[in-house]
This record gives C-alpha cells, structure tokens and sequence, in this order.
C-alpha cells in the first residue's frame, strides 16, 4: 500500500500563494525570493536584487537591528519565521547566517518540508560550499554557494559597493549560466571555486582583509603609544600607497627594515614593543619573519644580508615561548 501523499505546507501570513512550478521549470526572469538571515550580507543583497526588479517577498529577522533593516533595506518584505520566508521565496531562497549556523539551518528547513524540488537556494558563506546543502538538494531544490568579496555595514550605503565586486561561485555545472545571471543581476562579477577549494578560498579573503583590520588597529595603537593623536592621519596616506602598489606589483611593493636586512632596527622595534606592548610583540615577529621569507624568495633580499636579521627574530622568537 502505497504511503498517503503529504500535505502542502500551508502559505504563509500575508504572503498570496504562487502558481506550482515543477523542478524542471526554468526560473523566470523575475524571482520571488525570500531571504533568511537578515544581518549585514543578507539584508544588502536582498535589497540589490528588489533594485534589480525581483521580488523580495518575506524575510526572516528577529533582533532589533535586524527587523530595522527589513525596514529599511527590504520594505516590501513582511518579517516572517524562517520557515515561512522559505516557503515565501519560490524561486530563490537566500540564506546568510553565520557559518557555524548554516548546517543547522538548511536540515532544519529540509526536515520541515519548507524547501520545494526546483526551488534555488542560496547560501553566501564564504567557507561553505555545496556540501553544506546536501538536505536541499535531497528534496529536489537546486542549491548555489555564492559569496560577495565585500565588507558590510548592513546599510543602504553597501549597495554603492557592489558593483564591479568579485563573487566566489560554486554550483553544478548546469546551474552556472544562472549562477552567472544571479551575480550580474547584483552588479558583480563571478569568480567560479572549487568545491574543495572552499576554506582556501575564504582563508585567503579573511586574512587578508580582516587581518587587515587587526594589523592598522595595532599600528594605530602604536602611534598613540608614541605620542601620536591623530595615528589615522599618519596612516592614511602610507597604507593607501601600500595596498594600492602591493595589489598592482606584488612582492616587489616591499621596503622597510626587513627588506633591507636592518638587524639593528628590528632588534630596536621589538626592544620597546616588549616595553610597551607586549601583546603586540608575537604578531611582529610573525608578520617579520612572513616578510623576510617573501622578500628572499622574491630576491628583494639576498639570504646572506639576511643572516642578522633572521638571526634577531629567532632569539626573540624563542624568548618569547
């Protein structure tokens, strides 16, 4: 005896329910879309897709600065539980939570019945791939790992950022012409990676840009220490000079002390880091050691003027175990 069909989720409040599309049917040109997880990254592409002319119909958000932006961001949206935002967005569901969240999610939605065959759903982790889906794609939907290169506020003022940004995509071969629409339609530009290329991927990105973020604050820190009110205005110039000659000439950007083999001078800066900040003196020798490495292969420093200045990060490198 065959098993009593299930019964169709009902539509959510204050959403009308869509004609029933098959999962061979090709999404139409204009989505209806519904997007769980409205913090910074969520609530920005939403709001870049409803300007591209979709339609962001319900959106999950339970924390104040989440409902505001629903507000702000997605007015067309109504703020419904997960469930229903993903039985809301037919065509395309995106979900942007939290990377250790994620898993959780997409089975929660499965086990539901919230997903539908044919239905796309969107995730924008940088460290996940399509595995991540897996519960999505056994109930027939058809599953994209799309995340933007780009730092978010959560504001209106991100959506100026989009365009010309690069996305990291990782889909099914056949899902990669509409992949490629989606990333068009948000003003960028598709970088396609590799299932298992994933965590290198994002690893690159979050250490070179939240790194980043760690290593002027530190440098900022620094200034002040030494007396310095305004440490921004000081950077400002030298590191937009930097990032601008490292991006465009690579390893050939370098200078400094560590370039130069300087023993003195180094041996100097973790002299009175140790006296000052002492928390500051592990991630120098880090980065100078990285430097040094970099600057030998890429025969900016001859490894014989290197002997003193490697010589000086390892004694200090051992005092500090």
């Amino acid at each position: 005896m065959s098993a009593s069909p299930r019964p169709r989720p009902a539509t959510p409040v204050g959403v009308t329910a869509p004609a029933h599309r098959t999962a061979a049917a090709v999404p139409p040109r204009t989505l209806t879309v519904g997007v769980i997880g409205t913090g910074r990254v969520g609530a920005v592409l939403g709001a870049a897709l409803a300007g591209s002319g979709h339609r962001v119909r319900a959106a999950s958000g339970v924390s104040a600065a989440a409902k505001a932006r629903i507000a702000q961001l997605l007015p067309g949206a109504v703020n419904l539980p997960a469930a229903e935002v993903a039985r809301a967005g037919v065509d395309l569901l995106i979900i942007a939570v939290p990377d250790d969240a994620l898993a959780a999610v997409v089975s929660g939605l499965a086990e539901t019945r919230a997903l539908r065959p044919g239905q796309l759903v969107l995730h924008t982790s940088g460290a996940h791939g399509l595995g991540v889906l897996a519960p999505a794609a056994a109930v027939g939907a058809r599953t994209l790992a799309v995340h933007p290169a780009m730092t978010f506020t959560g504001t209106a003022d991100d959506l100026a950022r989009l365009p010309g940004i690069s996305y990291g995509v990782t889909v099914p071969a056949d899902l990669r012409p509409l992949a490629a629409r989606l990333v068009a339609d948000l003003g960028g530009v598709p970088e396609w990676v590799a299932e298992g290329d994933r965590p290198l991927y994002h690893a690159a990105l979050a250490h070179g840009a939240n790194h980043l973020v760690t290593l002027v604050n530190e440098a900022m820190d620094r200034l002040r220490d030494a007396g310095v009110a305004q440490p921004e205005k000081v950077l400002g110039p030298l590191l937009h000079a930097s990032l601008d000659n490292a991006l465009r000439l690579g390893d050939a950007a370098l200078t400094g002390p560590v370039v130069r083999g300087d023993a003195g001078t180094v041996a100097k800066h973790l002299d009175r880091l140790a006296a000052t900040a002492p928390e500051s003196v592990a991630g120098y020798l880090a980065l100078a050691r990285r430097t040094a490495d970099r600057a030998i292969a890429a025969g900016r420093l001859r490894p014989v003027d290197a002997v003193s200045l490697l010589g000086v990060l390892a004694d200090r490198q051992r005092q500090s175990v």
